[in-house]
C-alpha cells in the first residue's frame, strides 16, 4: 500500500507555491522605485529620438 496523502494540504500547498510565482512576477514587473521608472522612460525617449533624427523623410526615401 501506497502513504495516504492528505489532500487538503496538498492543495493548499500548490495554492501557496502558485501564489509565491505570481508575487516573484508582480515584484519584478511593479517593484521599482519612481527614479527607476523615471531614468527608462528617459532611456526609452532618448533612444526613440535618436532613431527618430536618422529617419529619411522624402520622395526618394523609397
Amino acid at each position: 500500500m501506497g502513504d495516504v496523502v492528505n489532500l487538503k494540504r496538498f492543495r493548499k500547498r500548490t495554492e501557496r507555491e502558485q501564489s509565491a510565482k505570481q508575487a516573484d512576477a508582480n515584484r519584478a514587473r511593479f517593484g521599482r522605485t519612481k527614479s527607476e521608472r523615471v531614468l527608462d522612460e528617459k532611456r526609452s525617449k532618448r533612444g526613440n529620438d535618436l532613431l527618430d533624427q536618422h529617419r529619411i523623410d522624402g520622395e526618394d526615401a523609397s
